[in-house]
C-alpha cells in the first residue's frame, strides 16, 4: 500500500503527540506494550518495581521514561499520574498491565491472598483510571471527544474457566476488569473517555515461563487453541495499538479477544 491510503492508515495508529502510561512495564509483556506505544510516536511513562529492568527499557529508546511505582500503594498511584501530567501535561493513553497471578488451587489461596490480587487486578486499575479520567484531557489545548483510551488488560481467564492451569482469585480479578471495564465506558463514554479491554490467551511472558517450559502444560496449551499452539508477544501490537490509538474512535465497551481460538471452542 502506498500514496495516500497508506498515509490514512499510519495516521489512523499513530500516537504522535499523545502521552501514555503502562503499568507493569518492567518485563513482559508490559515491556513490550511500552515499546510498542513509543514505536507509534507516543511519550510513554513506564511504571513498575524493578528500577534496573525499567532502565534497561529505558535505554531503548527517548520516548520512554522510567517511573518506579508499586500499583498496591496508593501513594505511589497518585505519583505515577502526577507525574505524567508535571512532565507531560495530559494523559491520553493508560494501559493497565500490572497484574499477579495468585495460587493455582483455590484451596491453596487464604482470604488475604485473594484479596492482595484483587488488590493489584482490580482495585489499582479502577483507581489509575480514575485518576486519568479526573485529569485534564490536555494542556493547553482542548483534545476531542474520544481521544482518551484507558486499555485494561484483562485475560481469557475471565472469560472461560483456566482448570487445572487457572486460579481462583486471578480468574475472579480478570473477570472483575472485564465488568468495570463495561461500567467505566458506560459513565464516561459521554466525557470522551473510551474504556476497552484486552484479553489474551496463552502467551509467553515472564508469568508463564513455568507453563511454557514444561511439556505437559505446552500441549495442554497447544491441544487447547484452534491455532495449535501459544502465542508471541508481537502478536499483541496490532490489538494494543488498535484499542490506544483513534482506529477505535468507536469502540468502548469492547473486549478484545486475542487467544488463538482458546474460548471459540
Amino acid at each position: 500500500m502506498t500514496g495516500p491510503a497508506a498515509a490514512l492508515v499510519a495516521d489512523l495508529f499513530s500516537l504522535r503527540g499523545r502521552t501514555a502510561v503502562v503499568t507493569g512495564a518492567s518485563s513482559g509483556l508490559g515491556a513490550r506494550f511500552a515499546a510498542v506505544l513509543a514505536s507509534a510516536g507516543a511519550t510513554v511513562f513506564a511504571a513498575a518495581r524493578r528500577p534496573e529492568r525499567l532502565k534497561e527499557l529505558a535505554d531503548t529508546g527517548p520516548r520512554i521514561h522510567p517511573v518506579v511505582c508499586d500499583v498496591l500503594r496508593e501513594e505511589d498511584r497518585l505519583g505515577l499520574i502526577a507525574t505524567a501530567l508535571d512532565e507531560s501535561g495530559r494523559i491520553d493513553v493508560l494501559v493497565n498491565n500490572a497484574g499477579a497471578p495468585g495460587a493455582v488451587h483455590a484451596e491453596d489461596e487464604s482470604a488475604d491472598d485473594f484479596a492482595d490480587v484483587l488488590a493489584v487486578n482490580l482495585v489499582a486499575p479502577f483507581h489509575l483510571a480514575r485518576l486519568m479520567a479526573e485529569a485534564p484531557a490536555t494542556n493547553p489545548e482542548p483534545s476531542s471527544a474520544g481521544t482518551r483510551s484507558v486499555v485494561n488488560v484483562s485475560s481469557v481467564l475471565g472469560l472461560v474457566s483456566g482448570a487445572p492451569l487457572g486460579g481462583a482469585a486471578y480468574a475472579a480479578s480478570k473477570a472483575g476488569l472485564i465488568g468495570l471495564t463495561r461500567e467505566l465506558a458506560g459513565q464516561w463514554g459521554p466525557s470522551g473517555v473510551r474504556v476497552n479491554a484486552l484479553a489474551p490467551g496463552w502467551f509467553r511472558s515472564e508469568m508463564t515461563e513455568e507453563l511454557f517450559s514444561e511439556e505437559r502444560s505446552r500441549r495442554w496449551v497447544e491441544r487447547g487453541t484452534m491455532l495449535g499452539r501459544g502465542g508471541e508477544p508481537g502478536e499483541l501490537d496490532g490489538a494494543l495499538l488498535f484499542l490506544a490509538s483513534e482506529a477505535s474512535s468507536y469502540c468502548t465497551g469492547h473486549v478484545l479477544t486475542v487467544d488463538g481460538g482458546w474460548t471459540a471452542r
